[in-house]
């Protein structure tokens, strides 16, 4: 009997090496020619409380939010919590967990482990960070080919794999050090078990296994980010209401999702005595129209500054301004939105008919969470949880427009037509990207090296992070920073930082909380975070009597050579002056240091 000869599909060959070269080129380009370092305050805050995990010291911060504080010391019942090793209750555990593995394995949890050069601007765990990100979104690629393959077909998953790698918005939050790649991975992973409890479900067998993964996997995402509790409430919605045994499958789901916050909610309650721990002022971005900064620096209880009479109202307000920007919330892809118009199609699927109502039930919650928790215009908000739709989204428009364009006449008689729409697709979606990567890399070539090609303003981390010239050099371990950029005196110089207050008399109290634990204010940090990022009016709201504090550098660049000062000029902050007398310019006169002591 003869043997069946083997064939080699070409053409796939040919096609998957293309794609694979691609995704490696890509890659190395956004992590070494692209790469600035990280952008996002929420990211370096993950990153340092990961470095911290990593030294043996829990889910720990030196990144002190004042209302935090607050919190926990009403909770301690005592106004000298220690600002060492305070504990963090504003993030989800899960990201900072990983990472702290990752910065275990390269050594990372050893402070004088990665030093920077003189001419050095990006911190070199940045990119080790970026790097994990990077892989969690390629792995999202590949579960996303896998899941869309079996509910479509391989030329469907492949166009959205192909969409997906050339996403620039995709790329910026897997550069950003965000979550959101880790939840893009385990939100594709949790709908792929969705998607086979589907299908068991309509061959009349036992969905319950795959029910139950769908809603481990779901329940890790809530573990990722807070506000990723929506999509797993919409999942449990949904899967209460298809699968059987419903009362079965819906306690179950609530048990898996109650038992993996169970210990996050106890740990918070006893230390800070709310359920939620400081990441419930988030909402203050929401319904109190972005107030979390101002609330989150001030000492003492937090009182929501929206009227509840309108809070139906406002909350409608803040669903139909995301319906507004669906196309850049689904990850600026033109064929994402085209998900909502396939739900008036009959799909001769009943799985992929099931599969979008479980999708849109989701997506419909995760909306109402954000208008309760907020989710702002800015390119890489941390609250961005749209893109994780935007795969299976993709898909199904795709997959509608593959269904019209079959049915052209032309089509049909031009059999080279068959997957131009597809083509096309790719092209459109991939041009953002494709337009501006040929400048950005010659940029990247031409000014790699120069420390200023980093995220700065605001961000100059040679400065924080020297440890003969920066900020590690003048601020001893056992001192604290007070700072208008926290999260980067903790992340670059790895040292205690206190988010600047509003008041004089907040920064009195904390002051003496810092000198009861012996860990006392070492000086003030300001930097463009403050001075260049607002207009002067907003400055002063937000910074109200540390704003001539602030103002100064814009003043001292005006007034040079004479370089005048009016922080001093305010009676307010006239015993504050004196205090911390000795200006110290760790880049004139954009990031200064006012110190209790002389540094040099």
């Amino acid at each position: 009997m003869s043997q069946p000869r083997s064939e080699i599909d070409y053409g796939i060959l040919i096609r998957r090496s293309l794609f694979f070269l691609t995704l490696v080129s890509l890659t190395l380009c956004n992590l070494f020619l692209l790469f600035r370092g990280l952008t996002s305050p929420h990211a370096m805050d993950q990153a340092q409380i990961a470095r911290e995990m990593a030294r043996g010291n829990g889910a720990s911060t030196q990144f002190i939010r004042p209302a935090d504080y607050y919190l926990a010391a009403k909770a301690a019942k005592d106004d000298a919590v220690p600002f060492e090793g305070f504990k963090d209750t504003y993030h989800a555990p899960l990201n900072p967990w990983i990472t702290s593995i990752v910065f275990k394995l390269v050594g990372a949890d050893n402070p004088d482990a990665y030093p920077m050069g003189p001419a050095e601007g990006i911190f070199p765990l940045d990119r080790v960070v970026a790097t994990l990100s990077t892989i969690f979104f390629l792995l999202a690629i590949g579960v996303n080919y896998v899941l869309i393959a079996r509910i479509f077909d391989p030329k469907i998953a492949g166009a959205c794999a192909v969409i997906l790698l050339f996403s620039s918005v995709l790329w910026g939050f897997a550069l950003s050090g965000l979550p959101q790649m880790l939840m893009l991975l385990l939100f594709s992973t949790a709908l792929l078990f969705v998607y086979l409890a589907i299908e068991k479900h309509h061959e009349g067998k036992s969905a319950l296994l795959h029910a139950l993964l769908a809603g481990l996997f779901f329940s890790l995402l809530a573990l990722t980010h807070w506000v990723a509790i929506w999509i797993a409430l919409g999942y449990l919605l949904f899967a209460a209401i298809v699968f059987r045994p419903r009362g079965v499958v819906g306690a179950s789901l609530f048990g898996i999702l109650l038992l993996a916050g169970i210990f996050v909610i106890v740990r918070n309650l006893q230390i800070t005595g709310e359920p939620f721990g400081a990441a419930f002022i988030t909402r203050a971005n929401g319904l109190g129209m972005g107030a979390e900064m101002k609330d989150m620096r001030e000492l003492g209880p937090y009182v929501p500054d929206y009227n509840f009479k309108g809070l139906i109202q406002r909350v409608f307000q803040l669903v139909l301004a995301q319906f507004g920007q669906i196309v850049p919330l689904l990850a600026g892809i033109l064929v994402a939105p085209f998900f909502f118009l396939s739900l008036l199609h009959p799909f001769k699927s009943p799985n992929i008919g099931m599969l979008r109502w479980a999708l849109l039930s989701m997506w419909l919650l995760a909306v109402l969470g954000l208008a309760f928790f907020g989710i702002s215009d800015e390119p890489l908000d941390p609250n961005q949880i749209h893109l994780l739709f935007a795969p299976l989204m993709t898909a199904y428009g795709v997959a509608l427009v593959s269904i019209l364009w079959t049915r052209l006449d032309f089509v049909g008689y031009i059999p080279m037509l068959r997957n131009a729409h597809l083509f096309a697709i790719c092209i459109i979606c991939a041009a953002p990207l494709l337009l501006k990567l040929p400048r950005a890399v010659k940029i990247g070539m031409q000014h790699n090296e120069n420390p200023f090609y980093a995220n700065w303003p605001p961000y100059y981390a040679p400065a924080l992070h020297d440890s003969q010239e920066g900020m590690r050099a003048w601020v001893d371990k056992d001192e604290i920073v007070v700072s208008d950029q926290p999260w980067a005196v903790a992340w670059y110089a790895d040292r205690m930082s206190v988010w600047l207050p509003s008041s004089v008399e907040d920064f009195r109290a904390l002051e003496d909380a810092a000198e009861e634990n012996d860990t006392p204010f070492a000086g003030i940090l300001i930097s463009p975070v403050s001075h260049g990022e607002h207009t002067v009016r907003e400055t002063v709201q937000l910074y109200d009597d540390f704003a001539p504090l602030v103002l100064n550098s814009a003043v001292i660049e005006v007034t040079q050579p004479r370089s005048i000062l009016i922080h001093d000029k305010a009676s307010h902050l006239k015993t504050l002056t004196a205090d911390y007398p000795h200006l110290e310019p760790l880049l004139n006169p954009q990031i200064i240091f006012y110190s209790a002591d002389p540094v040099r």
